[in-house]
């Protein structure tokens, strides 16, 4: 028995004064509206409706079940218009997880702008290295950084590609020269970051010989965040590896160069995974969409920007 939809026939009934003005309303039977009100008593084990074949009329208890179902129903139907608005209007906590670096850069400027068009969104932002687990941990949206995606039965989409270069400082450039090919990193010191991108104790390079690996030696600073590497290398530590994003402000300021410029590495996909398509939460669809509108621009621009350092 669907006792929700009989207390929607029982309150139609007594609204109408009959069971045929109800089923006209419902667009239904009287025989099926007198059905469901004898259901909804049987249910009860008491009597609701008192009727002749004139009128209706309600009982005692008929009377207090029509109030209690009035405010269950319009409870119900204010949950319904809530959800079906969530569907069609950005509004509440979007939940979103970023790798580190690049959220910093990236995400959290397109956050800005997304809450200038959506302001009723409220974002709550985790920047981790690790790719966390979106089910379980309630995340709306995962930007991830990788070659390719494992099947997750996540839905994925494609935002752009980013990719890393070597830099070092001034000062080291100045006192050790800047290595001219890739035999050269032998003589360099040469910092390790350690992130689930970067495969440990190699450095994969694309360049004009296609991928070429450099095995490095032992280190003698290593680090997991590339905002660490990147004050490394500006205190002339030696030469890193750095991600576009975090390697830009430094190189527009000029306390980094860009070593083996005609190089660059570990090129990777920039995903935006999230759990579903169907009945998708409206500031998901809205972030994934501005995101899809505004990111690869963004990646593209800085790319571009690149191309105008090279070592001294």
């Amino acid at each position: 028995m669907d006792t929700l939809q009989n207390m929607r026939v029982f309150v139609r009934v007594v609204e109408a004064g009959s069971f045929t003005g109800a089923a006209q309303h419902l667009n239904t039977t009287t025989a099926y509206a007198s059905r469901a009100v004898s259901d909804l008593e049987a249910h009860l084990r008491t009597r609701l409706l008192n009727r002749t074949t004139r009128r209706i009329a309600l009982t005692e208890a008929g009377e207090r079940y029509l109030q209690r179902c009035e405010q269950i129903l319009a409870y119900v139907d204010q949950a319904e218009a809530e959800a079906s608005d969530a569907h069609a209007r950005p509004a509440g906590k979007l939940k979103v997880h970023s790798m580190t670096s690049f959220g910093q850069h990236y995400i959290v400027p397109m956050i800005c702008r997304y809450q200038q068009r959506h302001p009723s969104v409220q974002v709550d932002l985790t920047l981790a290295q690790r790719v966390p687990d979106l089910l379980d941990e309630g995340y709306d949206v995962s930007l991830v950084l990788a070659s390719d995606l494992p099947d997750s039965g996540l839905v994925s989409a494609r935002l752009g590609t980013v990719f890393s270069i070597a830099c070092a400082s001034p000062a080291y450039i100045e006192m050790h020269g800047a290595p001219q090919v890739l035999s050269d990193l032998a003589r360099h010191t040469c910092l390790h970051l350690m992130t689930p991108v970067f495969p440990p104790g190699h450095w994969v390079f694309d360049g004009p010989n296609g991928q070429e690996t450099v095995t490095l030696g032992p280190a003698n600073f290593t680090v997991n965040v590339a905002e660490a590497m990147a004050v490394a290398v500006r205190e002339g530590m030696g030469i890193g590896v750095l991600p576009t994003s975090s390697a830009l402000p430094g190189l527009r300021a000029g306390t980094l160069v860009r070593v083996l410029p005609q190089y660059t590495m570990q090129e990777l996909n920039v995903y935006a995974l999230y759990p579903s398509r169907q009945y998708l939460d409206a500031k998901i669809r809205t972030w994934v969409e501005f995101l899809r509108e505004a990111l690869p621009a963004t990646l593209d621009a800085d790319a571009e920007s690149l191309k105008e350092f090279v070592a001294a």
